[in-house]
């Protein structure tokens, strides 16, 4: 009997710890920011353009969409033409993150 609490209390904490992962793991967040992309992240370094022309420019060679959220750059997963719109402004993204990069729920043009 005394082995039988214990593999229960110890399968209960399994269980525990699984659940939590997933509820986490699963919850979309919401993230404020710049909506720019990987290679200049906060800043924008083309001369003459308007920070959504080097955005759009800097995806053509290949860099990805990035939302700079204070001194931390996530790199979004979405619709890209609704990014590409917004490219340059100030956005609330809602999504899933799993490392660095955000997996893009919904994108809204963020209150000042």
């Amino acid at each position: 009997m005394f082995y039988m609490q214990k593999y229960l209390k110890r399968l209960m904490a399994i269980v525990f710890v699984v659940i939590a992962s997933f509820s986490a793991m699963a919850a979309p967040q919401s993230f404020t920011g710049a909506l720019s992309d990987s290679m200049c992240g906060a800043k924008h370094m083309m001369p003459g353009k308007t920070d959504a022309e080097c955005i759009r420019e800097c995806i053509k060679a290949n860099s990805k969409y990035a939302l700079a959220v204070d001194k931390k750059v996530y790199t979004l997963a979405g619709p890209q033409e609704e990014l590409s719109r917004l490219a340059g402004k100030r956005v609330r993204v809602t999504g899933e993150q799993t490392g660095d990069t955000i997996n893009v729920k919904s994108i809204l043009l963020a209150e000042k």
